[in-house]
């Protein structure tokens, strides 16, 4: 329990920090928004870039891994989207964005320190191979149902169109895509742009949690209380649970079922704010379940920590 609170209480230091600041007025709205932009559009593509780029892809790239974690993944963004329509009346650009709470964990920031504290810095492979296809099938899969949903009406060719055209205008996929093609063509980046690059991924998270503090205090949980609950649950109960026994059925190594099923059961990352912020909907369940959802998982990761062999 220790080893989560000394993983987890710096993210929330941070994000309080960016609220304090904003609450009392030490940093203006306008300042949030462009420090949230220069960490969307920037310093975090740099971050996915680096490390797709250098991953090694054919480390233990198993399927029977990727299945289960990603059917749990799908599962938690179908029953978010179609309960956020018919439970809570959401129109459907929020329930995208609501879906996509219990789509994307936070795979890096906590799901990566909690399984090397766990069981070890040789136990990261999985959670590496998990990682390398995790921002992009994500964001395919986000972008295109909401592209499909703001675009209705209009003709296949038309929202095909909207689709690629919103795929390849965001920041965070044209960062993954050159890190993929950088990974895949071995090419060497010169030393200068590596430094430099080094510079901006050091400011990447660190920029984005202080950002989302201070959109915290303008999106205060008044009103939403279901609905983020509904989001958490998602997140830290649906996902987890279906990768455990998607696993199971499949037969994982004791090794890949770890990996698989404290990755699924990590918080809603920041990057679920960054899409809803991106598309303006559900702001508000986004930015509080990512807070909530962090001050939650603390004990249910314990409680998988307990149940995992």
């Amino acid at each position: 329990m220790n080893a989560l609170i000394d993983v987890i209480l710096p993210v929330f230091l941070v994000l309080g920090f960016g609220y304090l600041a904003t609450w009392r007025r030490f940093i203006t709205e306008p300042a949030i928004d462009g420090l949230m932009k220069f960490s969307q559009n920037f310093a975090i593509p740099c971050l996915l870039f680096s490390g797709i780029s250098t991953l090694d892809l054919g480390q233990n790239f198993e399927i029977r891994l990727l299945l289960s974690f990603y059917t749990g993944a799908i599962s938690g963004f179908t029953v978010g989207l179609l309960g956020a329509r018919f439970l809570f009346k959401r129109d459907w650009e929020d329930c995208v964005a609501i879906g996509f709470i219990g789509l994307f964990s936070n795979s890096l920031l906590l799901g990566l320190p909690i399984t090397e504290r766990a069981y070890g810095p040789d136990a990261l492979a999985p959670n590496y191979a998990i990682i390398s296809i995790h921002a992009p099938i994500c964001y395919c899969i986000g972008i295109s149902v909401m592209e499909t949903v703001r675009n209705r009406g209009n003709d296949a060719l038309s929202t095909l169109r909207a689709i690629l055209k919103a795929m390849f205008k965001n920041a965070l996929v044209i960062g993954i895509t050159l890190g993929f093609i950088v990974n895949l063509s071995g090419l060497t980046l010169p030393g200068p742009v590596s430094e430099a690059l080094g510079l901006m991924i050091r400011a990447a998270l660190p920029a984005a949690l202080f950002a989302l503090g201070g959109v915290l205090y303008r999106y205060r949980p008044e009103g939403d209380l279901r609905a983020i609950a509904f989001a958490c649950a998602l997140s830290l109960l649906l996902h987890p649970m279906i990768t455990f026994g998607m696993g199971t059925a499949l037969g994982l190594s004791t090794g890949q079922m770890r990996s698989a099923v404290l990755t699924a059961s990590m918080a809603p990352g920041v990057n679920t704010y960054l899409f809803a912020n991106m598309y303006g909907a559900a702001r508000r369940v986004a930015a509080s379940s990512v807070l909530i959802g962090t001050a939650m998982s603390i004990l249910t990761i314990w409680v998988w920590l307990a149940i995992l062999p």
